[in-house]
């Protein structure tokens, strides 16, 4: 037996986990109660299609088929809240343009409750109370603005409730009336304004400033109304967690953490009050009020490996699904009877990569050159890191993997994407660079009017980071993602053309003047947060900081590998984005690989297209970098992948 002497060799002796194993369907997904915890519900595909199923919560085995979806898979679906029926909704080829459906458990009845065109139906409320409406917003009148209507799931009708010419959103309580209604103000922030019997009162109750906006909100009544729950970073940095008195206005400070904004929560399934609450810094910590809850997940604590969290619990809290992410093995879930403290495994997300060589993920804070705290995660190829310190024996071609958003974050745990690259032989590092959520109002608002300047920095200063501590090979860096993580690619390649071996931008805007006017209607209401954060292209400053930001005006310094995805029916990033791009470089003689997906839309949903399109990426990154590919084979067939321009820029697509 000899001995691999170099990490390109230990990582050929890991066995090649296949496309389809890591991004085709899973076996099930997505697991629910019934509130009256009769039924439990899943996705799972039917015909190479994830549909829904359901089945006697005492008899699993015998599913049935609820949905026939036969194109694109079913987004998200709901159990009613009389448990009679189940919601699910759908688009068109990705134009986000969601409709909502009912399916009848009994009868497998299929209807859609708003058959209207051009139309995105936003839930508002529910309740614990009247199990047989809900409210719902519908842009089908004004697309900008979503009236809202109470709907009967049972007859389907819809009454009116308000015209809304004016409103971003509102809040209801448990009797499904409205409460507050939410606008933008001139200064970029939010204006709260109370419902009081129907009318909205003319001046905002609370008024949230630009720098709160994404750390500051309601978070929800208790069923008897009497508690109104914040989450508010409001004369602080970190959004904690708040119970106002709705009777006397008194607020008291229930949970708070110096580092991380309040995460997720549990919360009673009848009366509503919040039992747990979650912080997530590096990792997710979960913090307990109720003991019985407490009791609960300190036992699943000891049965567990990894993480783990609760996805869904019936009305009498007898029973939970529970999530358990073991970290290098596939994501599993269980039902969770409390009573009799038995755990049964309901489900293997992806039984095909048991066992497979997955690595794991090393939470890392990274500092940026003016002293933000970047948190960080990497994860190296097997084989290469023989003392598990998270730092591999010899540099390795990295893949620095960029999240979108910007107003989002990456996070611990199992990560396809990770996995993925790592097991072609890279070193891959995601970085929470300024601008992203969850970290404080301070770290947000550090990335304000700085695209393509500080926020870039933190990734140039992440890769740096990387080359010195020996993570990366300093020639052999390629940056990717998607939106955001597709613009940030662009300006790697365009701002500093030297950094990076090659690029994989997916559904990125290359134009910030083009991407802020033709941003789907509907954003409308909230565009001023986009301007106070990107660039005000109504103002000379502005709209010249905006060109200033923009990658096409610099598309003749790219001079290293890119590779491009765009869906053609994408409604936030369109796909005139990349084809301005692609058309400057060619302009120059530069050249360049263009995928086009004519049934996507922001992103790549359709299994078979995102298998397809990560097939061609293996063979850009191991033509740019030197790692390892699948064979392509039969998978482009199977997609609707049009290669536009620059087939012959990728290794093995000939």
């Amino acid at each position: 037996m000899t001995t691999a002497n170099n990490a390109a060799d230990r990582v050929a002796a890991i066995d090649l986990i296949s496309r389809d194993d890591l991004f085709g369907n899973p076996v099930r997904a997505g697991g629910q109660l019934s509130p009256d915890g009769k039924w439990i519900g899943w996705m799972a595909p039917h015909e190479d299609v994830m549909n829904v199923w359901c089945a006697s919560f005492d008899d699993p085995d015998n599913a049935r088929l609820m949905t026939h979806a036969k194109d694109r898979p079913i987004p998200q679906y709901f159990f009613s809240p009389d448990s009679k029926s189940m919601l699910y909704v759908r688009d068109k080829e990705g134009d986000e343009n969601y409709l909502l459906y009912k399916v009848d458990i009994e009868s497998g009845e299929d209807r859609c409750l708003t058959p209207f065109e051009k139309t995105r139906i936003k839930v508002i409320g529910g309740s614990e109370t009247i199990r047989d409406k809900i409210l719902i917003g519908l842009n089908n009148r004004n697309e900008q603005f979503h009236d809202v209507y109470l709907l009967d799931l049972t007859s389907g009708d819809m009454e009116l409730v308000l015209e809304n010419d004016e409103w971003a959103g509102f809040v209801s309580d448990d009797s499904l009336t409205l409460r507050w209604a939410q606008k933008q103000n001139a200064a970029g922030g939010k204006d709260l304004h109370k419902i009081v019997d129907g009318v909205i009162s003319p001046e905002p109750d609370e008024v949230i400033a630009m720098d709160d906006a994404l750390t500051s909100g309601v978070a929800g009544y208790t069923t008897d109304g009497k508690t109104l729950y914040w989450r508010d970073s409001r004369g602080r940095n970190t959004g904690a967690l708040y119970a106002q008195d709705t009777e006397t206005g008194e607020r008291t400070l229930l949970a708070e953490d110096d580092r991380a904004d309040i995460g997720g929560a549990l919360s009673h399934p009848k009366t509503g009050e919040i039992q747990a609450y979650a912080t997530t810094y590096l990792r997710t910590t979960w913090h307990c009020f109720d003991h019985g809850v407490k009791a609960s997940l300190d036992w699943l604590r000891e049965q567990l490996d990894g993480d783990f969290g609760v996805q869904s619990r019936t009305d009498d809290d007898t029973k939970w699904l529970v999530w358990n992410d073991p970290l290098t093995s596939p994501i599993r879930c269980f039902i969770y009877d409390r009573e009799a403290e038995d755990l049964r495994l309901f489900y293997v997300t992806k039984p095909a990569l048991e066992g497979a060589p997955l690595q794991p993920m090393h939470p890392r804070e990274i500092s940026s050159r003016d002293g933000l705290t970047l948190p960080s995660y990497l994860t190296l190829p097997g084989g290469t890191d023989e003392d598990g310190d998270g730092v591999p024996d010899e540099p390795l071609p990295m893949v620095l993997l960029v999240h979108g958003g910007p107003w989002a974050r990456d996070g611990y745990g199992f990560n396809r994407t990770h996995q993925w690259l790592a097991n072609r032989g890279y070193a891959v590092l995601s970085v929470n660079f300024r601008g992203s959520t969850g970290f404080g109002k301070d770290f947000i608002n550090a990335g304000n009017l700085q695209w393509s300047k500080a926020m870039h920095d933190d990734l140039i200063d992440a890769v740096n980071w990387a080359v010195e501590q020996g993570i990366a090979d300093k020639d052999k860096v390629a940056i990717m993602g998607g939106s955001y993580g597709g613009y940030a690619t662009l300006v790697g390649l365009t701002y500093t053309p030297d950094v990076f071996a090659c690029g994989v931008d997916i559904v990125g805007p290359s134009n910030l003047e083009t991407l802020l006017e033709t941003i789907p209607p509907y954003w409308a209401p909230m565009v001023k947060q986009f301007h106070d954060r990107m660039g005000d292209p109504t103002t000379e400053e502005g709209k010249q900081l905006l060109k200033d930001c923009s990658p096409i005006y610099r598309a003749d310094k790219i001079v290293k590998p890119l590779l491009i995805g765009q869906g053609a029916n994408d409604p936030r990033v369109k796909q005139a984005e990349s084809d301005q791009i692609v058309a400057a470089m060619e302009g120059h003689n530069i050249p360049v690989t263009y995928v086009l997906f004519p049934d996507e839309g922001h992103g790549f949903h359709r299994p078979e297209n995102n298998i397809a399109f990560n097939a061609i990426v293996e063979g850009f990154l191991a033509g740019c970098l030197g790692g390892r590919a699948e064979p392509v084979g039969d998978v482009l067939g199977k997609s609707t992948a049009e290669i536009c321009t620059g087939e012959e820029f990728v290794k093995g697509l000939g």
